[in-house]
Order: structure tokens, then C-alpha cells, then sequence
């Protein structure tokens, strides 16, 4: 059984039309004894404002609802960024690491603020059973988010001083993940990725691109800019996650026997597939006129970036 506000095109499913938001919802769940919540809006283009109200909403209802008509068991996914990106994270991080993300505009902030919602409502409602799904970078088809456009850029961008180590999760294992959680073979906190880790140099090695070096205040402090003035989608500290490790330990799911089928090179690899034809710089979609000019080298993508800043000024002037 699936529900959404429209019908969907999967097969051999019983659809519900109903928008997750409202109260009603309650009434649509009282047969069932899983629910599965996937409703997240996590696209960098929308509204930050509407994107967080939208997705606090909709977990609140589906949390509410669900302990209402005494469903048994709720899994939510959020993201293993909420550990926080730092140069001295542990690799990898344990399961049961401190939350460590900052609770910023972007899609990291509104995992936190999931996540928050979830400890109140095993704390209103202890016959819940709700568990959280944290995966590493996702990637696979349809996939739009900050590390995937990384690779969308002519050069990889590091931080002096510190080098990132780089754990995807393919959507295949997220959902066999999911499985698991549903039939309750996992509870709690679980985080889902490739086995170990890919260095930079082995990621420049696959990939065939070069990295692009700045130091850490220069990096974090135009990306800002960038993202006040309405350039960048996300905020500076989106960028944390592509410069910095946040590798997990997927410790509960390998306990219970499940094997991710993509390693983090083959993840890699169709990401960079699935990447052609797309061009970034700092998280900002690019044309193909933009592309060629950043192509050149990373000094003109700098140099183009300085130039935003002091059109955008200009205009706000004017």
C-alpha cells in the first residue's frame, strides 16, 4: 500500500490518495502495521523556508498518526550528515556518535530538526516503535544533491591541510536497508553506506579530475556570499561534506548479515555516468556557456565566482 496526493506508476500497489500533512491521515493507517515514511523534499532548489516547513510537517503527521492508529513500527530516513562534517572526525564514525551537524537553512538542518521530532514522539508515545535510516552520500538515478554536483564541477575542490574520505550509498542498498527496517531485523539508529572508504587520490584516479585547493576561509567565506546573495542553493556549510570525512560504520546492518551489492567505487562510477552533460561550480548548476569558461582551469572559476559576487551586488544596488 503506498500513499501520496496523486497515484504513482508503481505496479501491483494499492494507492491511497491523500497528502501526508493532514490530520486525517490517522484514519487511512488504522490496517496497517509498518509505515514506511519516504515523503522528504530534499531538492537544493527549493525554497528553504517552504522545503523545511514542508518536510517538519509531514513527519510530525506521519509520527502522530501512526502512534493514533497504533502502528507498530515507523521508519524514517534522514542522512548520516547530521554526524557532522569536521576534518577530525573519527574514520568511520560509530553508529552512536554525537550529533554533530549545524542547524543551518539547508536539507542537513531539516534531518536535525526530523530527527528532534522523533525523540519527542518515543517520549509522548513509548508503545512506538520508530527507527531512523542514516545513509552516507546517495547516488544513483534521480539523485540530485550536493555531493553529486561536486563532481559536476571541472575540478574537485579540498581544503588545504585535510583531505576527505568519500562513502556512498547507492539508492539499490538504501532500499534493501529499508526492507530490514521494516521487518523490525533493525531498530534504532542505523547507518547505511558502502564497505570503507575511498581516499582523494583514488577518487581523482577514477574520476580523471584534478583537485583545486583554497584554504578553509577563503572556501567557506565566498560560499557564504555566494549562497546570501541567492547564488548557491546551499549554505557554506553544505560544503563541509565534500572537503571533510564523515565516513560511518554501519555496524547494526553488518550484525544482522547485509552486505551493500554496490562498493563505494562502483557508486562512484555511475555517478560519474550519470553525471554527464551537467556542469557545477559550488553547488550552482551551470550553462554551457558558463561550463566552457570554468573548463579553462580552476583559477577562472574562482575568478568568474568573485565576478557573481560583484554583479549580484551591483544589481542589489540598483
Amino acid at each position: 500500500m503506498a500513499i501520496d496526493e496523486q497515484r504513482g506508476d508503481v505496479p501491483d500497489v494499492t494507492w491511497r490518495v491523500l497528502d501526508i500533512r493532514d490530520p486525517l491521515l490517522a484514519n487511512r493507517i488504522s490496517d496497517i502495521d509498518v509505515l514506511v515514511h519516504l515523503a522528504t523534499d530534499c531538492a537544493l532548489g527549493s525554497d528553504a523556508a517552504e522545503r523545511r516547513a514542508y518536510n517538519l510537517r509531514a513527519a510530525q503527521t506521519v509520527l502522530t498518526a501512526s502512534a493514533a492508529a497504533r502502528v507498530r513500527r515507523v521508519v524514517l530516513v534522514t542522512s548520516a550528515m547530521v554526524y557532522g562534517a569536521a576534518p577530525d572526525n573519527e574514520v568511520p564514525l560509530p553508529e552512536d556518535s554525537a550529533v554533530a551537524a549545524e542547524l543551518d537553512t539547508g536539507v542537513v538542518g531539516d534531518h536535525l530538526e526530523i530527527e528532534a521530532l522523533v525523540r519527542r514522539a518515543l517520549r509522548s508515545h513509548p508503545g512506538l516503535e520508530v527507527t531512523v535510516l542514516r545513509p552516507a552520500a546517495l547516488v544513483g538515478p534521480g539523485v540530485d544533491n550536493v555531493v553529486t554536483r561536486h563532481f559536476e564541477a571541472p575540478r574537485l575542490l579540498t581544503v588545504k591541510g585535510c583531505s576527505p574520505r568519500w562513502q556512498f550509498c547507492h539508492v539499490d542498498d538504501l532500499v534493501s536497508a529499508l526492507e530490514l527496517a521494516a521487518l523490525g531485523t533493525v531498530s534504532g539508529v542505523v547507518a547505511v553506506g558502502g564497505e570503507g572508504w575511498l581516499e582523494q587520490e583514488q577518487v581523482e584516479e577514477i574520476s580523471g579530475l584534478r583537485r583545486f585547493e583554497l584554504p578553509a576561509g577563503l572556501t567557506f567565506g565566498t560560499a557564504q556570499r555566494l549562497h546570501r546573495l541567492g547564488i548557491t542553493p546551499a549554505p557554506a556549510t553544505d560544503l563541509h561534506y565534500v572537503v571533510y570525512p564523515w565516513v560511518v560504520d554501519c555496524a547494526a546492518l553488518r550484525t544482522a548479515g547485509w552486505k551493500p551489492q554496490w562498493t563505494n567505487e562502483a557508486a562512484l562510477t555511475q555517478l560519474l555516468e550519470l553525471r554527464e552533460g551537467k556542469h557545477a561550480v559550488v553547488g550552482r548548476r551551470l550553462s554551457g556557456k558558463e561550463a566552457t569558461l570554468t573548463a579553462a582551469g580552476a583559477t577562472v572559476a574562482v575568478l568568474g565566482t568573485a565576478a557573481i559576487v560583484r554583479v549580484a551586488r551591483k544589481k542589489r544596488r540598483t
